[in-house]
C-alpha cells in the first residue's frame, strides 16, 4: 500500500507548478503581444480602432459561440490533465502560427474576406483558435494545481501559478514595441511568441511524464475504493449550485474590467497622459508584474487566515474606484497613471487569489474541470464583448483629427469599465451574503 505519493514531496509539487506556469506564461505572452502594437497596426497594416476591437474580441469567438471551453472542461474531467493539456498546448501553437502568418504576409488592404480586410479576418481566425487552446489550458493548469496541492498550500500555489503566468503579459507589454521597431516589422514579436509556445509545449510533455507516475501511485492507494469518475449527470449537480453561479458571474465582470482594459492601456497612456509610445507599454506592464509578488502573498494569507470572500469585495471596490479616477479628464499626470496602475495590480491580485481556491472548495474534484470550464466560458463572453464595445466607442465617440494626427478620448470607455466593475462589487457582496446564509464557511483558512 502506498503511504506517500509524489505530491507529498514539496520539491516535486513546486516543480509541477513551475512547469505548467511556464507553459501558461508563453500563452499569456502571445495573448497580449498585440496589445501595445495598436498604433503600429494602424500605421503598418492600415487597421482602424474598430478593426483592432474586432481582432481583440476574437478571443471568445469559438469559446463562446461554439462552446469549445465547456466541451474542453468535459474532456478534461473525462480524459484527464495530460491528454487535455497536450491538446490545448498544440492548439495554442497552431493558432499562433496562423496569427503570425496573417500579420507577416503582405496582404493588400483591398483584399477582403467577409467584407473586411483579409489580414484582419485571418488574424481573428488565428487568435480565436489560439484562445481555445489558451483557455482550455488555463482550466487544465488549475486542475493540475488542485490535484497536486489540495489540502496543502493550495491558494499559494494557485496564486503563484497565476503570477508566474502573468510574467508573459509583462514581457508582452515591455518588449513588443522595441522588438517590432528593432526588426522593422509588427510581426516580429509574434514570431518570438511562437517560439516560446513551442518551448511551453515541450515543458508540458516533461510534466506529463511525472504525472503518469503520480496516477499509478494514486491508483494503488485507492485500490478497492469506489470510483469517483466524472459522469455527465454530475453536470446537473454542478449547475444547480447557486454559489457556483455567483462566482462565475463575478469572474466575468471582474476580469472584463481588467483584461480588455489592458488591450487598450498602451494607447490610453499615449493619448491621455502624453507618454512616448516607446515607453507607454511599460506602465501597463507594472500591473501583471506586481501580481507576481502580491498574488502569492494574498494566497498565503488566505491559506493560513482565511477571509477569501471579504478580499473579493475589497478588490472589486478598488477596481471600481480606479476606473472612475481614470475617467476624470483632469487627472492626466504620468505619476497618476503609474499610481493607479499599481493599485489595479493590488486589486488584480486580491480577487483571483481568493476566487480560484474558493471555487475548488465548493466543487468536488471530479467536477472541477467542468466548473472551471463554465466559469471561463462566461469570462470569455466579457473578454469577447467588452473589447469590441470599447473599440466601437472610440471609433464613434472618441476619435478626432488634429493637424492631421488621429487622437482618441478614453472618457466613455473608462466609464464603461467602471460600470462593469460596479456589477462585480454587487456580486462580491452577494457571495458573502450567500456564504453566511448557507454556512459554507468560505472565509476560514484553506490549509487543514
Amino acid at each position: 500500500m502506498i503511504t506517500s505519493t509524489l505530491r507529498d514531496s514539496a520539491a516535486k509539487r513546486w516543480a509541477v507548478m513551475l512547469a505548467v506556469s511556464f507553459t501558461m506564461l508563453t500563452g499569456y505572452f502571445v495573448a497580449d503581444v498585440m496589445a501595445p502594437l495598436q498604433t503600429l497596426l494602424e500605421n503598418e497594416l492600415t487597421w482602424n480602432s474598430e478593426e483592432y476591437g474586432l481582432f481583440t474580441s476574437a478571443y471568445g469567438w469559438f469559446n463562446v459561440f461554439l462552446f469549445m471551453l465547456i466541451i474542453g472542461g468535459i474532456i478534461l474531467d473525462k480524459m484527464g490533465v495530460r491528454f487535455t493539456g497536450l491538446m490545448a498546448a498544440s492548439l495554442m501553437v497552431a493558432g499562433a502560427v496562423i496569427k503570425y502568418g496573417a500579420i507577416s504576409t503582405d496582404i493588400s488592404p483591398d483584399v477582403l474576406l467577409f467584407g473586411r480586410k483579409m489580414s484582419v479576418m485571418l488574424a481573428c481566425l488565428g487568435y480565436a483558435t489560439f484562445c481555445v487552446g489558451l483557455e482550455i489550458f488555463g482550466i487544465t493548469a488549475s486542475k493540475v494545481i488542485v490535484k497536486w496541492f489540495k489540502g496543502k498550500e493550495l491558494a499559494l500555489a494557485l496564486g503563484l501559478q497565476i503570477a508566474v503566468a502573468r510574467i508573459g503579459t509583462t514581457l508582452a507589454f515591455a518588449i513588443s514595441v522595441p522588438t517590432a521597431k528593432m526588426f522593422g516589422s509588427v510581426a516580429a514579436p509574434m514570431m518570438l511568441g511562437c517560439i516560446g509556445l513551442l518551448a511551453g509545449l515541450v515543458m508540458y510533455i516533461c510534466y506529463s511524464v511525472l504525472d503518469t507516475r503520480l496516477d499509478k501511485q494514486i491508483k494503488e492507494e485507492n485500490a478497492g475504493e469506489p470510483s469517483d469518475a466524472f459522469r455527465l449527470s454530475d453536470l446537473k449537480q454542478l449547475l444547480s449550485n447557486k454559489m457556483f453561479w455567483i462566482i462565475c458571474t463575478l469572474c466575468l465582470t471582474f476580469y472584463a474590467g481588467v483584461f480588455p482594459y489592458l488591450k487598450y492601456a498602451t494607447g490610453f497612456m499615449i493619448q491621455k497622459f502624453g507618454i512616448d509610445e516607446d515607453f507607454a507599454g511599460t506602465i501597463p506592464s507594472l500591473l501583471p508584474l506586481g501580481t507576481l509578488f502580491m498574488t502569492p502573498l494574498f494566497g498565503t494569507f488566505i491559506d493560513r487566515k482565511g477571509y477569501a470572500l471579504k478580499l473579493m469585495i475589497l478588490g472589486s471596490v478598488m477596481l471600481l474606484a480606479i476606473h472612475l479616477l481614470f475617467a476624470l479628464p483632469s487627472l492626466n499626470q504620468s505619476a497618476v497613471a503609474i499610481l493607479l496602475t499599481l493599485l489595479m495590480g493590488v486589486a488584480f491580485s486580491l480577487v483571483p487569489a481568493a476566487m480560484w481556491p474558493t471555487l475548488a472548495r465548493i466543487i468536488p474534484e471530479n467536477q472541477l474541470g467542468s466548473a472551471y470550464a463554465f466559469t471561463f466560458w462566461l469570462q470569455n463572453i466579457g473578454l469577447m464583448g467588452v473589447p469590441y464595445l470599447i473599440g466601437w466607442e472610440l471609433n464613434k465617440y472618441g476619435e478626432s483629427v488634429v493637424n492631421g494626427v488621429k487622437h482618441y478620448d478614453y472618457t466613455i470607455p473608462m466609464l464603461t469599465f467602471a460600470c462593469v466593475s460596479f456589477i462585480a462589487v454587487i456580486l462580491a457582496v452577494l457571495l458573502n451574503v450567500e456564504n453566511k446564509r448557507k454556512g459554507y464557511k468560505l472565509n476560514t483558512p484553506n490549509m487543514k
